[in-house]
């Protein structure tokens, strides 16, 4: 590696806002907040989610109303939008008729 290009690499430790929980490890962010843990000092980053406490590695995960979401959606803009499945639809309608005729 070159010399003075790269930030410097400090012993930190995460802190988990809601749990407490604490990672140590190491991070180029910088805090001016310090703790020392064994002997050794690290800088403090508090966090407002982890690991721990993120519903997708918790198993707690939140369900969305989003039929809701996607109704009131129709109702405002059902008729003005065309996708590429109602082009699709109007597309076979039509070689249909041109078929039949």
């Amino acid at each position: 590696m070159k010399e003075g290009i790269h930030p410097e690499y400090r012993k930190t430790v995460f802190i988990d806002a809601n749990t407490g929980k604490e990672f140590l490890t190491r991070s180029t962010k910088v805090s001016s907040e310090k703790r020392t843990i064994n002997g050794e000092e690290y800088q403090v980053i508090s966090l407002e989610i982890t690991s721990d406490t993120h519903p997708f590695w918790t198993g707690k995960m939140h369900h969305l109303d989003t039929a809701g979401r996607i109704d009131r959606f129709n109702k405002r803009f059902g008729g003005q939008i065309v996708g590429a499945k109602r082009k699709t639809a109007r597309k076979a309608a039509a070689t249909e008729e041109s078929e039949e005729t």
